[in-house]
């Protein structure tokens, strides 16, 4: 059963938080701790869903160590590293946990100013808010050539969002398209699975060490996770700064999968896939790859177009500092690639951006709930299905 809410007036709320992912959870967790009123606004049925749809046998690249929003422990061996099945149902225990107000089902359609105040639309309903947190990556909207749509209609072709098992594939060989951390996990699992497989794409480099190991699990993904990418990749660092612009725009080096297991496996790896001809992909070398099913692993757009005020830059970045907007006062971000370091984006590092933000929300004057010069009632009807 599913209950639908009209509202004739805006839901008077202090802060709205839009995601209900790793990003707008610490945001809660941390709002929370100040006292401060606040909604979480997830567009799945479930906290957790945006892991749980992903591939069948994804995993973290991350030991459970670094799994672990603040104030709840991952809970599994430090080694282990988790499914995305596990790593959803904990986003989903760390609500229960905390008493997080997450309304689910609730996606936001456009965000707008009234005066003083933002106006957020969501699934039918309208809130009303001083402060604004856009908690989600800048990895929304799945990114396909235009000339996907020249391939022969027999060849099976799909973004990996869409892909979960082998069993979506017909027989005969593979063309992966995108060489990075998801395109080389997926290759490996096509091939294993018996299909001629080739993975196309420019070279994005590898970590040095491989994560398995007991190096690997006890001091390098330290070194690396907490170190490099937690404090010395940030903005406060002159490296950081000067790798920050190259790192927004480049595929992040393979971490699990290296080259070398790549051609242990039988993956071809060939260049990248420019076009089509005869409904065949055709790659930089002119070569055509004959292969029945195509996986696209070539990123994702922002999907930041509901969002109807003027914060965005001529590359469409929002223009912020920490996450703290310039220009639209209480307007925020957390979860983007490289908001302050490189790992604002990994689980492990979004509770500092989270925390910095309510921080900012915290500073400035929290205004009543409801104005006596506004609409302070609210009528709704039930709709079930």
């Amino acid at each position: 059963m599913r209950t639908t809410y009209q509202y004739d007036a805006p839901e008077r709320v202090e802060t709205v938080i839009i995601g209900g992912g790793q990003a707008g959870l610490s945001v809660g967790y941390h709002l929370a701790r100040r006292g401060r009123r606040f909604v979480i606004l997830e567009a799945n049925a479930r906290v957790g869903d945006s892991w749980r749809t992903r591939w069948d046998s994804l995993r973290l690249f991350t030991p459970a160590r670094f799994d672990a929003l603040d104030g709840m422990p991952f809970p599994a061996p430090p080694g282990y590293f988790p499914t995305k099945d596990e790593m959803g149902n904990y986003l989903e225990a760390y609500v229960e946990r905390f008493r997080l107000p997450v309304r689910t089902g609730a996606r936001v359609t456009r965000l707008s100013r009234s005066g003083n105040r933002y106006l957020v639309d969501a699934s039918g309903a309208r809130f009303e808010a001083d402060h604004v947190v856009i908690a989600m990556a800048n990895f929304q909207k799945p990114r396909v050539p235009a000339f996907a749509s020249e391939l022969d209609p027999s060849i099976i072709q799909m973004h990996s969002v869409d892909y979960r098992n082998l069993s979506q594939l017909r027989a005969g060989g593979v063309l992966v398209v995108g060489a990075a951390n998801s395109g080389a996990e997926i290759a490996i699992e096509t091939v294993r699975g018996g299909h001629e497989t080739w993975l196309s794409g420019s070279d994005v480099g590898a970590v040095p060490f491989q994560f398995d190991g007991f190096l690997g699990r006890t001091v390098l993904t330290r070194l690396m996770f907490r170190g490099v990418f937690h404090r010395v990749m940030t903005l406060s660092t002159p490296i950081g700064r000067k790798l920050r612009p190259k790192l927004l725009h480049h595929a992040a080096p393979l971490i699990r999968t290296k080259p070398n297991d790549l051609a242990a496996a039988g993956v071809q790896r060939v260049g990248r896939t420019t076009g089509v001809r005869d409904g065949r992909a055709v790659l930089a070398d002119g070569r055509v790859v004959d292969a029945a099913n195509v996986v696209w692993c070539t990123g994702y757009d922002p999907g930041f177009s509901w969002i109807d005020l003027p914060v965005f830059d001529e590359d469409g970045q929002p223009r912020q500092d920490r996450g703290v907007v310039r220009g639209e006062s209480g307007l925020y971000f957390v979860g983007l690639h490289f908001l302050y370091a490189m790992s604002s984006t990994m689980i492990h590092g979004v509770g500092r951006d989270a925390d910095y933000v309510a921080n900012a929300i915290a500073r400035r004057p929290s205004r009543p709930a409801v104005e006596p010069s506004a609409p302070s009632g609210r009528s709704y009807s039930v709709a079930s299905a």
